[in-house]
């Protein structure tokens, strides 16, 4: 399917192609808006904490365009792109998408999810370094077997039911909002259109924009190394904004501490667990985007550790500087 409408927008002109990246990010722009409405008001009617929300169902279906992107590409034997795109996403959503929310609005840290998620936020990134070693590879290539894919897809299935069970037994609360109570299915039915209503605007911006690009002369490794690994994470940029523009801050914060995680136990553990190779690890992810990794998240994680519990406007801008740098970094390695 997917491929069929690409072939489709290769044959229009250049200016149908930029109407169509304009009409499917405001698309994108308006579900996000609805994905965030329907989420806090779950949130309300079942007792959980918007950061939980945000950190489980929210973030797992704005994730799955990278796991979609990189599944694909391990399939298809092309391991730099399906690891590539789990950890520049990383350092987008945490670098990029978290310093632009603290930059536009108010962006408070509840400190029990920092603890909790944040940790696992942490060890996860640390856990993919790990097994990316060259001493667990063949031939001092580091490789992300098969079945450590695997054992990342069991992990989150651990993480998923540790999520639940903090849910059920925590005690946070969150202030009382005004909403309209209507069935609780048909809420949830309406989330899971807004989220597939995200994933596929985001879908079709993708790949007209990339055609644009090209169509004005841009380089196809440029367009790889920023487009790609922007795009995949326009779900969690559109629904942070949102989120924090309608006073949800936390909720932005928690889909941001799970999308990294899934990145690393989803999108990633999947595309090693699709292929019998696994995913090979290039060095240029040891010279670079491994250290950028750590390097955004501890700085997020010493910034969200601050004595009033939000993330500044400074430290949004020293957050979207440090992704600058990744990206200025990152053309050096393009030849």
């Amino acid at each position: 399917m997917e491929e069929m409408y690409v072939r489709l927008l290769e044959t229009l002109p250049t200016i149908a192609l930029i109407l169509i990246a304009v009409i499917s990010l405001a698309i994108l722009s308006k579900s996000a808006d609805f994905l965030v409405d329907e989420a806090v008001s779950l949130s309300i009617r079942w007792g959980i904490p918007k950061s939980i929300i945000g950190a489980t169902i929210v973030s797992l279906g704005t994730t799955l365009p990278e796991a979609s992107v990189s599944v694909l590409a391990a399939i298809q034997g092309n391991p730099d792109l399906a690891l590539g795109n789990g950890v520049g996403s990383i350092i987008a959503d945490t670098g990029l998408i978290l310093g632009l929310a603290a930059i536009i609005g108010y962006l408070p840290i509840d400190q029990r999810t920092l603890n909790r998620q944040g940790r696992i936020q942490i060890g996860s990134a640390l856990l993919l370094v790990i097994i990316a070693l060259p001493m667990f590879g063949r031939n001092n290539q580091g490789i992300i077997h098969q079945w450590m894919g695997f054992g990342l897809l069991f992990l989150l299935v651990v993480y998923m039911f540790m999520m639940v069970h903090w849910a059920k037994n925590g005690n946070e609360t969150f202030e009382k909002l005004d909403v309209v109570k209507s069935p609780a299915i048909l809420q949830v039915a309406k989330l899971f259109f807004a989220i597939s209503m995200v994933i596929f605007s985001s879908k079709l911006l993708i790949p007209s924009i990339e055609l644009s690009a090209i169509r004005f002369g841009i380089p196809q490794s440029i367009i790889a190394a920023t487009l790609v690994a922007f795009g995949t994470s326009l779900p969690e940029l559109t629904t942070a904004i949102a989120a924090v523009r309608k006073g949800h801050g936390e909720l932005a914060v928690g889909n941001i501490i799970g999308a990294d995680i899934l990145n690393v136990l989803f999108v990633i553990g999947a595309a090693a667990a699709v292929t019998t190779k696994g995913l090979t690890v290039d060095t240029s992810f040891y010279q670079l985007q491994f250290p950028a990794m750590v390097i955004i998240l501890l700085a997020f994680r010493r910034f969200a550790k601050s004595k009033d519990h939000c993330i500044s406007r400074k430290e949004g801008i020293i957050l979207v500087s440090l992704y600058m740098v990744y990206i200025i970094l990152s053309y050096t390695w393009i030849r």
